[in-house]
């Protein structure tokens, strides 16, 4: 028998696996899936040494072959559910409630096992007569079906980092069952194993072990910490492909067995490597597959939308002068799958992106600064994103970070850009729909063009807020004007008070008082009205102590009341800022809150850090405002409640003054109760937080 080619096929495969199995019980690296691939690597050399005895001798009894095959197939099922760990998040995984269980592999290993015990006759029979049973042999298709239905499934699960040390394990496993599939199918159609397949399995086998090195060399541990989807639990793209390739085997056999004549061995290898091709091709490419579902439901199947009737109704919506702008745009996505809530952020000129209004949902509780990140993914993708495909694999949506606060809203689901000239003006963010739980293809193209006709209508609306607000500005610089002028007759007479006094010394500490408030009082009015001649506001930037410049702002404040209470920290807090343009801005805020509040209420100015920002919080508990005050008039220049005393122009230039800093300004309110105003700006990192 040692002239036979299954000898040394079958003696390659167990020198193979032998040296692969000894790499492995030596290598000093080992952990939950060491041991798994140890045990399956060693049972294949068994399996294929067992296989090579019985060619040199007829001692060895067929059942050892079959018992040894069986233990070879479980102990690669069970490594490959080792490697797959179910979503914990999703405690009604069919997959890991019963799938990915002792209980379950080793039942339907019991069953399998059994049917081909007893009802397999001796392996020559099987192999060289016409009559063998067809149940061992749909057992044994079982078991390479049970082996795809792993492997597909640990390659489907995993991401796209993972595919590089993935898919040499994948075709190696893949290709072994594969051809244990095809070679029992042509067993189970023909009656009879065929021997020269029998006898190539060893080296394809072989074959196999090469891949499967690779894999390990690339990731020793495989720990691979694969998720299961909690939407489609177990695909069953193997089993369908598994049902069409036996049709189509049929058909070929017998077109075979009936026309081929000379041709039928050759016809059979060419359906053979074409198929295979065809398998792989199918398993790695997921553009494919994803290209050819769409392609199916595009022109085989009917359009889930009348396009016409949908247009008409966004449209209309978005015309609707119900609502201001924004708040249109969010009906009408929202509506296109079935949503009753939403919100919506929109780039300013500082290119930050700013909450513009909430429908049906809470205001989240957000840094701008956090929203760069979706934008950039917007910008170079322009995906619809699906918070809960992310939860679950944010392998899919590639180098997007979406902040934890996003994640945190309650009932949060899509988030659909608004791109007008390839730019993101802003996006919208939609709450679960009661109705539709899930999206397809052709929801997303929909929402994405939508996204795209309202992006034109906000870029409309914002440009249209910014001619209004340059033509209020120019009605304030005209007024400037006018005061620039009264300013300098001011100056004259401050300065002939000060040429004055000199020669009226009768009281002198009375004249050095009054001499150094004019003084001090020229020296303020002229740099005023330089600033307002230059169209310049401040200084050039510094490091400022914020501990210092908010302690002598509550004590400049003291004299009104309530009387500020500054909570400090026991360290430096430096920011990179203009001195006088921060006094203003948090003067502002403590004199608000005075006004806000009655002479025995409490406004706290507390200062705090962190890593990287600055955090001040001014509190007080006076009369509150309520939100759509905060959304709509708070920060809108011009608009005061102060009547003939206000401008309407202190709240947004403080704004504007903390955004230009690279910070931000968020007001928190309830009315009877009171205001938190908490200002955020960016420490200065070349002179970090030190000690005193």
């Amino acid at each position: 028998m040692f002239e036979s080619v299954g000898f040394y096929s079958y003696l390659f495969a167990f020198f193979g696996y032998l040296i692969l199995g000894i790499l492995l019980l030596t290598s000093p690296k080992a952990d939950k899936s060491g041991t798994p691939i140890k045990i399956a690597t060693l049972s294949t050399a068994i399996w294929a040494i067992v296989i090579t005895a019985s060619y040199s001798s007829s001692h060895v009894p067929q059942y050892a072959i079959q018992v040894t095959e069986i233990v070879r197939n479980a102990t690669w099922f069970f490594f490959l559910l080792k490697i797959i760990t179910p979503n914990k998040k999703d405690p009604c995984s069919l997959f890991k409630k019963y799938v990915n269980t002792p209980f379950f592999l080793i039942s339907i290993l019991i069953i399998l096992s059994i049917m081909i015990i007893l009802t397999s006759s001796s392996l020559q029979n099987i192999m060289f007569s016409n009559s063998a049973t067809d149940i061992p042999l749909i057992a044994w298709m079982a078991f390479s079906i049970i082996g795809l239905l792993l492997l597909e499934q640990v390659y489907r699960n995993s991401s796209k980092d993972q595919h590089w040390f993935l898919k040499h394990l994948c075709l190696g496993l893949g290709s072994i069952f594969v051809y244990d599939f095809f070679m029992y199918a042509d067993a189970l159609l023909f009656k009879h194993l065929d021997q020269q397949l029998w006898e190539a399995r060893g080296i394809i086998n072989c074959i196999a072990a090469p891949l499967i090195a690779t894999s390990l060399i690339r990731n020793p541990n495989l720990a691979l910490n694969i998720q299961i989807s909690r939407k489609v639990v177990f695909h069953t793209a193997t089993l369908t492909g598994a049902g069409i390739y036996l049709v189509l085997m049929s058909a070929a056999g017998y077109f075979i067995q009936y026309y081929g004549g000379t041709w039928g061995s050759v016809l059979q290898i060419t359906f053979l490597f074409g198929a295979g091709l065809l398998l792989f091709v199918l398993l790695f490419s997921d553009k494919i597959r994803a290209s050819f579902r769409v392609l199916l439901s595009k022109h085989f199947f009917s359009y889930k939308y009348d396009y016409r009737d949908e247009w008409q109704k966004f449209t209309l919506q978005l015309s609707e002068m119900h609502h201001e702008t924004p708040e249109r745009i969010c009906v009408a996505i929202g509506s296109l799958v079935q949503s009753k809530g939403g919100i919506i952020w929109g780039r300013d000129e500082h290119s930050t992106y700013q909450l513009l209004t909430t429908w049906e949902m809470p205001p989240p509780d957000i840094s701008t600064a956090n929203l760069h990140t979706i934008s950039g993914f917007f910008e170079r993708t322009e995906w619809v994103i699906d918070l809960d495909e992310y939860r679950l694999t944010p392998g899919v949506y590639e180098n997007l970070s979406i902040p934890e606060e996003i994640l945190d809203i309650p009932n949060a689901w899509l988030i659909i850009p608004l791109l007008f000239n390839a730019e993101v003006y802003g996006f919208v963010l939609v709450k679960h729909s009661d109705i539709q739980k899930n999206i397809n293809w052709e929801d997303r193209d929909l929402l994405k063009i939508a996204g795209k006709q309202a992006a034109s209508l906000l870029a409309q609306h914002q440009a249209s807020q910014a001619l209004i607000q340059a033509q209020q500005f120019e009605a304030f610089n005209r007024l400037s004007a006018y005061i620039v002028h009264d300013l300098k007759n001011i100056l004259a007479q401050q300065s002939l008070i000060v040429s004055n006094a000199e020669k009226h010394r009768h009281n002198p500490e009375f004249v050095d008082d009054v001499f150094l408030t004019v003084s001090n009082s020229v020296t303020r009015m002229t740099r005023l009205m330089e600033q307002m001649r230059n169209g310049m506001r401040g200084t050039a930037p510094v490091p400022l102590d914020l501990r210092l410049l908010l302690k002598t702002i509550s004590h400049r404040y003291e004299k009104h009341l309530p009387n500020p209470t500054f909570i400090e920290p026991d360290i430096r807090v430096v920011v990179f800022a203009d001195n006088e343009q921060l006094s203003n801005v948090f003067g502002h805020i403590i004199q608000n809150a005075q006004e806000a509040t009655d002479t025995n209420g409490q406004v706290d100015v507390q200062l705090t850090y962190s890593a990287n920002e600055a955090i001040i919080e001014i509190k007080d508990d006076g009369c509150g405002m309520d939100e759509d005050f905060i959304q709509h008039r708070l920060f809108k220049p011009f608009d005061s409640t102060k009547g003939l005393t206000g401008m309407g122009v202190g709240v947004f230039e403080s704004r504007e003054v903390i955004r230009s800093l690279g910070g931000d300004i968020q007001v928190k309110s309830e009315l009877g109760t009171g205001t938190l105003f908490k200002v955020t700006l960016p420490l200065y990192h070349e002179n970090p937080l030190k000690p005193e």
